[in-house]
């Protein structure tokens, strides 16, 4: 069973890719966006975590809806597309945070979660690892999609995750 099959097995919530352009009407938008909010607000809230999750999905919304006939369905998947302006408003947000005298912490916060282990050690990734394990693994993207979230290519994204894996073995190991 291949990568995308599984996933969707074990989240049928989970939209498969769709093409096509965004539609022009704000309701069928609506309908077209829904799908991926919770892929959006994920990663949102992994990437920007002083910031409003709620506050960046709104923002990458709009920028969306602004670009939406700049969507190319055969260069990415609507998934694809939608992360990719959630990971740059996210950016964004911890940029204005950053220089709004507020300090924000570069590395994310471990998050509160099954595995605090985990996250401590995803926190001490560089920050293109973390783009990619945030995409590939949390947001469930495959390594096309994170690939076009990253603005890279796919061997780009198979490498940093397999760094990022290396990376991330020792600090997650148990010890006898």
């Amino acid at each position: 069973m291949s990568r995308r099959a599984e996933r969707a097995a074990a989240d049928p919530e989970r939209p498969e890719p769709s093409g096509g352009i965004p539609p022009g009407d704000p309701a069928g938008f609506a309908d077209w966006v829904r799908p991926h909010l919770p892929a959006m607000a994920r990663l949102a809230a992994r990437l920007a975590p002083a910031a409003d999750r709620d506050d960046v999905v709104q923002e990458a919304l709009v920028r969306a809806w602004t670009k939406r006939r700049l969507y190319d369905g055969a260069r990415g998947t609507a998934a694809a597309w939608l992360l990719a302006i959630t990971a740059d408003q996210a950016a964004k947000a911890r940029r204005r945070a950053s220089s709004g005298g507020r300090i924000v912490p570069v590395e994310p916060e471990p998050a509160a979660g099954p595995d605090p282990d985990l996250a401590r050690a995803v926190a001490t990734l560089s920050a293109r690892q973390r783009l990619a394990v945030d995409c590939f693994y949390y947001a469930g993207l495959s390594v096309t999609e994170t690939a076009a979230v990253m603005g890279c290519s796919e061997g780009t994204v198979k490498s940093t995750l397999s760094d990022a894996r290396a990376r991330l073995r020792p600090l997650l190991e148990v010890s006898p």
